[in-house]
């Protein structure tokens, strides 16, 4: 993964990571429908670090458009916080938020490394080892 791509992942876990801890944070249940309490600068805050981690994003256009969609949902979500949102309504944008992220991040995620042995020597190894075990 080049230093560009990583640093996109880190970004995009840490905004999943924030928005999620958000939505656990506030008070009530989910069908609660008690006024959202939300910290707008705190939400204006994670909205540019989406902004920017979407330009970053422009060489991967499957991600670029995932950030996309969650700025979009975050500028909804501000456009009516606060005081314009109850507790479940909020939580349903946070929701719209975090499903982009969570894309973007499945995206972005490095390659499980490789469970067989690539090469011929480990190959070798690996067929003689099975031939023991059955005999």
């Amino acid at each position: 993964m080049n230093t560009e791509r990583s640093q996109l992942y880190y970004t995009t876990v840490f905004l999943h990571v924030s928005f999620q801890a958000i939505k656990h944070s506030m008070a009530g249940k989910e069908e609660n429908s008690m006024p959202c309490w939300l910290d707008t600068n705190l939400i204006m805050m994670l909205s540019r670090e989406l902004q920017e981690c979407s330009m970053s994003a422009r060489p991967f256009g499957d991600v670029k458009q995932a950030l996309d969609t969650a700025i979009y949902h975050c500028g909804l979500l501000l456009a009516q916080c606060p005081g314009a949102l109850n507790s479940q309504l909020c939580r349903h944008h946070l929701d719209a938020i975090m499903t982009p992220l969570k894309d973007a991040i499945a995206v972005l995620a490095p390659p499980a490394p490789n469970s067989q042995p690539s090469g011929t020597l480990q190959t070798y190894a690996r067929k003689l080892f099975k031939g023991w075990r059955n005999s």
